[in-house]
């Protein structure tokens, strides 16, 4: 990790978003050194639910053996596939197979839905997740990941779009809590305009932030940009301030 960087964004980040959350990281990585392996959850369990520990200042480390919900190791990148019953659990359901979740009209728009999703292959790579104030030098971030209120929310968005002539500098693809975090940033790394990703919608995930919050997530090569943007946005002007009066740390 740039060490520069590292303090820049700090110290940016509390000048013009006071005692807001800081974001975490994540990045795929063979070795996962001195950071605890995430607790393999019996049975089910949303990989949302153990960021919230990230999010207190506890690294975590994840594998295909310790995420409790299949559609989380899909979109982590350790399971391409999906089981026969997947597009009915995502849409009507089966009589004595699955009852459906009804986030699709039918098994078949699953089908396409599933065809259409970008992937990644983690191999047996570990997904680490970390807090931003606890990167080291040796951490490698592939993307940047902010829980975030509405008046956060406002100053990411019109951030990621400050050197846009177009007005798409953010997305918000329908998808799950972790592929709005994971999946769909991560693969924005290697577009040539990466956007970032307003996610955290998705009705399964909610139970696990507070109410008031959604995400922002960022590929770190657009990251760099966006940090070196601030001290020239709209982030120096009355307006932010009249905004920035409202933060927890003013």
């Amino acid at each position: 990790m740039d060490e520069e960087l590292k303090t820049k964004f700090s110290e940016l980040w509390q000048t013009y978003f006071p005692g807001a959350e800081l974001p975490l990281v994540l990045y795929y990585s063979e070795e996962r050194g001195d950071i605890p392996a995430a607790k393999t959850p019996q049975g089910h369990r949303c990989i949302i639910a153990d960021l919230n520990k990230v999010r207190k200042g506890t690294s975590l480390a994840f594998s295909r053996d310790n995420i409790g919900c299949g559609g989380g190791k899909r979109y982590t990148g350790y399971d391409k596939h999906y089981e026969p019953e997947f597009p009915y659990f995502l849409s009507c359901g089966k009589t004595g197979v699955t009852e459906g979740e009804r986030y699709k009209r039918d098994p078949q728009i699953v089908e396409e839905f599933m065809r259409n999703s970008p992937e990644i292959d983690a191999g047996n790579q570990w997904l680490i997740f970390k807090r931003w104030d606890q990167l080291n030098e040796n951490d490698q971030p592939e993307v940047v990941i902010f829980f975030a209120e509405p008046d956060v929310l406002s100053g990411l968005i019109f951030l990621a779009n400050f050197d846009r002539t177009d007005a798409h500098g953010v997305k918000s693809p329908m998808c799950s809590g972790c592929a709005s975090i994971i999946q769909h940033p991560y693969k924005e790394q290697y577009n040539d305009h990466p956007a970032g990703i307003i996610g955290m919608f998705d009705p399964s995930a909610r139970p696990f932030v507070q109410s008031n919050k959604l995400t922002f997530a960022v590929p770190m090569n657009r990251f760099r940009q966006l940090v070196d943007y601030m001290e020239e946005s709209f982030l120096i002007t009355d307006t932010w301030s009249q905004i920035k009066k409202r933060f927890p740390g003013n």
